[in-house]
């Protein structure tokens, strides 16, 4: 399983390495999903993107080092 892990990894550290990317990427996706279920659930589409687009904009974040929060506060427990 350290196939799986290896690419785990690889994945992961592209993600971060170009979070803002894929957070465009997450958005289009999104839309594709909306159309494709002509917007039966566009809901948990919107609900999931969102959270995406978050984890994407904190991991963001925390590789720029600007330790700020979500809120755009400045964390001084560093």
């Amino acid at each position: 399983m350290s196939g799986v892990s290896d690419a785990f990894g690889k994945l992961r550290k592209a993600v971060d390495d170009n979070a803002d990317k894929v957070e465009g990427l997450v958005g289009k996706a999104a839309d594709a999903a909306k159309k494709a279920t002509g917007g039966a659930h566009d809901d948990k589409i919107d609900k999931g993107a969102g959270a995406a687009g978050d984890y994407l904009r904190k991991r963001s974040q925390e590789q720029d080092g600007s330790g700020e929060d979500d809120k755009g506060e400045t964390d001084d427990r560093k």
